[in-house]
């Protein structure tokens, strides 16, 4: 059975305690919260190491996010939602928010 990933940003987020995973029967969707973009990285590579091969970002993450999670897991498959302003970051990109 394939895995695959969906990790959301939201601050103030535990990645060991917010995650859950959703069995279909033509794949396993596990779904992590983590609260910026250290975070995002060290859970992809989490995600790499525990057999999942694709992993989908939240709108949240801009471009310098995005970019940061594909360099630190090159053999992933990363995909992404785009918003430009999140509603969940204050209007903002990720790029932005973290940012300052």
């Amino acid at each position: 059975m394939a895995g695959i990933a969906f990790v959301v940003l939201s601050p103030g987020a535990d990645p060991d305690e917010h995650q859950v995973v959703l069995s279909t029967p033509a794949f396993d969707l596990t779904v992590v919260a983590v609260p910026d973009y250290t975070a995002a990285i060290q859970a992809a590579k989490r995600l790499l190491q525990s057999g999942i091969e694709t992993i989908e970002l939240c709108g949240g993450f801009g471009h310098g996010g995005v970019a940061q999670v594909c360099q630190a897991v090159p053999e992933a498959h990363v995909g992404v939602v785009r918003f430009d302003g999140h509603p969940g970051l204050k209007g903002k990109s990720g790029d932005a928010f973290f940012a300052g």
